[in-house]
């Protein structure tokens, strides 16, 4: 399997030495060379046989047989070792009461209701049982056993610099604490994450960790990431890569629980499931694009924005606009507290058609006039908004109250909590129930993590999983700076001697 950029130039040379990149070339990396996103040069496709075959798979197996069909340079016995090592139960044994921690991501139906033509169904998909409580983890447990496994192979070493809006950073730190030849530095908005998710990664006194609270927004942070990532020679003499969810093992990784989920969903592959996606930076929401683009049969893809509502925008009315940091709200459910969806590049991509060239052009647009338009109107940048009904997506917004509501609708109908993030994700399911298509919300976070706005739902404190009782009075360790990349540049340089 080989890998292109969505901003590879045409030209004849170029375009054959992007196409002899193979997985394990782009795995420490994150952007291309060229500034775009790593894609494989095709989908690789399921069929119905396999499928079948994959009903009875543990996770771990199942993640190996995904896996393969893009790590097609790893030999199969180190991958299948990899996946098993990662996707246990003891890694992911923070399950609610009821749920097998051995399903790695449970599945549950919430609400079954009789209506004209059929029957809706809503259920809830567990991804955030894992050592940080949040989604995230199941690629970069992954991620931190393949970078370890790579980097040991080659006898070399690697910085990671990333950004967070708040689980990122602590999965990846979490994934990466005292593993050899890794040192990780992550950029996070000064005092915009919850408590908790800021105890969770400041507290964490591993010498290969370093944190970096920033003045500003996410954005800001994500900013900073990708400067460092185009210059190369600096790049390249500090050894720098990424966990951000442009780094392509991470999106591939996801892929995995969308197959589990279809998987434990249904009984014939004649069914089709629908996903909605609290989706602030679009990399949870691409997974599910890359899954029903190799043949699961998903129906609709719906992505749930909180009220920085970019990709909701987009998908109502082709509009892309991406808002300045001052325009960017910060909110209940932080995590999405984001206005530039960096993986949005690759939907992109295959929106027209896989054309490097015109991504190149209005990717360029989105940095010199704040976005483009698809809408196919007078003065718009193309028409292909009409060919997003094809891949399934739609979308819908979320706000504080919403929120509220949904929280404690879920308390009171269900008997469990959900975080922010998941709120967002049912209030906006339940716009889009389909008579006889269940219609699956991804869990992003446990609750324990947002627990300011439990208590003004419930009126009593999130349940907290063993170990994480009183994570918020543990010593700290962080530096706070400036948005500004040449300090940043000499803050990586001096902690990593290169």
């Amino acid at each position: 399997m080989h890998y292109v950029s969505t901003r590879a130039d045409k030209a004849p040379l170029q375009s054959q030495q992007s196409s002899l990149q193979q997985f394990s070339d782009i795995l420490l990396g994150g952007l291309a060379p060229d500034g775009g996103l790593y894609l494989p040069e095709h989908y690789p496709q399921v069929t119905g046989a396999e499928l079948n075959a994959w009903r009875t798979l543990s996770y771990a197996d199942l993640a190996f047989e995904i896996l393969k069909k893009f790590a097609t340079d790893i030999p199969a016995a180190d991958l299948k070792a990899l996946t098993a090592k990662t996707y246990t139960k003891a890694v992911y044994k923070n399950a609610r009461a009821g749920e097998n921690a051995a399903d790695i991501t449970p599945l549950r139906v919430l609400e079954e209701n009789v209506v004209k033509g059929g029957q809706t169904t809503l259920m809830l998909q567990a991804l955030s049982n894992g050592p940080t409580l949040a989604f995230k983890d199941m690629a970069m447990q992954l991620l931190g056993n393949l970078f370890e496994y790579t980097l040991t192979k080659h006898d070399a070493e690697l910085n990671i610099f990333g950004a967070t809006s708040g689980d990122t950073g602590s999965a990846a730190e979490y994934a990466m604490r005292g593993k050899k030849g890794i040192r990780v530095f992550m950029l996070s908005p000064h005092k915009k994450m919850s408590a908790f998710q800021t105890a969770q990664m400041f507290s964490l006194q591993d010498p290969n960790i370093y944190n970096i609270a920033v003045e500003g927004v996410f954005d800001d942070c994500q900013d900073m990431v990708k400067a460092v990532s185009n210059d190369l020679p600096f790049k390249a003499k500090q050894k720098i890569g990424t966990v951000n969810s442009i780094n392509w093992a991470r999106v591939v990784a996801q892929v995995v629980y969308y197959f589990r989920g279809y998987l434990a969903a249904t009984t014939s592959n004649e069914q089709k499931v629908s996903f909605t996606v609290p989706s602030g930076n679009f990399g949870n929401i691409c997974a599910g694009h890359i899954a029903r683009m190799m043949g699961l049969p998903i129906s609709k893809l719906v992505a749930a924005t909180n009220e920085n509502d970019v990709l909701d925008e987009f998908f109502r009315t082709g509009v892309y606009r991406v808002r300045k940091s001052a325009e960017t709200y910060h909110t209940s459910s932080p995590s999405m507290d984001i206005s530039k969806a960096s993986n949005f590049e690759r939907f992109v991509y295959d929106l027209v058609g896989r054309d490097s060239e015109r991504v190149r052009a209005l990717f360029t647009k989105v940095e010199t006039h704040g976005g483009f338009d698809l809408s196919g109107k007078p003065g718009s940048d193309g028409d292909e908004f009409k060919q997003v009904a094809k891949y399934g997506f739609k979308s819908g917004k979320s706000t504080h109250q919403d929120r509220l509501d949904t929280i404690r609708d879920v308390a009171d109908d269900y008997g469990i909590t959900i975080d922010t993030h998941t709120a967002d994700g049912i209030k906006v399911a339940r716009e889009h129930l389909e008579p006889n298509v269940p219609m699956i919300v991804l869990e992003t976070a446990l609750a324990a993590k947002f627990n300011e706005t439990i208590l003004e739902a419930l009126g009593v404190d999130a349940e907290r999983p063993s170990g994480f009782e009183n994570i918020e009075d543990l010593p700290q360790k962080f530096v706070v700076m400036d948005a500004d990349v040449e300090k940043m540049k000499a803050y990586i340089a001096a902690n990593t001697g290169l």
